[in-house]
């Protein structure tokens, strides 16, 4: 039986936002500093009216640092919650049991004022864009974080998944894919790949990002990926050579999308 993830029972309706003149959107940090670092640095990121992050923001290898840099952003900065913010939340405060070496080190690697900023992070954001008017971000999708949506994701499924969603356009993450596409005559959808693990065809060393306003623009910003190699494994992460199997060598586009359209839901 398949568990959706979405809105928490304490969650109210999804913060609507704007009006803006370009939105810059970051998904899957999985606290990669370098990457992080070098997107921040674009001019296009630099200006925008507001960056919103798309969750998975700090399940990697350097988390506090990751969110202090985020915090600096002030209210400029809007955070969606990823499953492994959720993650990090309930391994630290619930009774989740820990079923890997990663699922104790990362949320001893979050202060309490950390987790307590994670623990805001919303389900759903919306805000209006020039030239795109509502849009809709979520991480995986707008009824579960764990739902996987891919170039190849079917109009069936998409309408399905977007039931009682009035905007047209949907933003995600999750997949860490980079794609923008129309659904269908009513809809598009976009996701802006991953900062952190980007998963794509080509060689490696790229963080992936968008900017919206008054189109969408997907953009790719060089950076070295062996400086976060090399600082992964100086923070210890038991992930670390997952972490570099991934960033050095990173699955194709075709294996990612069957992937997970066999699978739908993926935690």
């Amino acid at each position: 039986m398949t568990v959706l993830h979405g809105r928490r029972p304490d969650e109210g309706p999804a913060p609507h936002l704007g009006p803006h003149r370009t939105i810059a959107v970051l998904s899957d940090v999985h606290a990669n500093v370098p990457a992080l670092t070098a997107v921040l640095a674009e001019p296009e990121v630099a200006a925008a009216d507001r960056i919103v992050f798309l969750g998975d923001l700090t399940w990697g290898p350097e988390p506090h640092e990751t969110i202090a840099m985020v915090r600096a952003l002030g209210e400029r900065a809007t955070c969606v919650r990823g499953n492994a913010d959720r993650a990090v939340l309930d391994y630290a405060r619930t009774d989740r049991v820990p079923e890997r070496p990663r699922d104790t080190w990362m949320p001893a690697r979050h202060t309490a004022a950390d987790l307590d900023f994670v623990a805001a992070f919303h389900f759903t954001v919306v805000a209006e864009i020039d030239g795109l008017g509502a849009v809709r971000f979520c991480h995986g999708s707008p009824r579960s974080d764990t739902e996987a949506i891919t170039p190849a994701t079917a109009e069936e499924r998409f309408v399905t998944l977007m039931a009682g969603v009035p905007e047209a356009i949907l933003v995600s993450g999750h997949t860490h894919l980079q794609f923008d596409r129309a659904v269908g005559t009513d809809w598009r959808s976009v996701n802006p790949g991953s900062v952190g693990l980007p998963f794509h065809d080509g060689e490696p060393g790229v963080a992936m990002w968008a900017l919206l306003g008054p189109g969408v623009h997907l953009r790719r910003t060089a950076y070295d990926a062996a400086e976060a190699v090399e600082r992964a494994y100086a923070a210890a992460d038991p992930s670390a050579d997952r972490m570099k199997e991934l960033l050095l060598t990173p699955p194709t586009v075709a294996e990612i999308v069957a992937h997970a359209e066999a699978r739908v839901f993926s935690d």
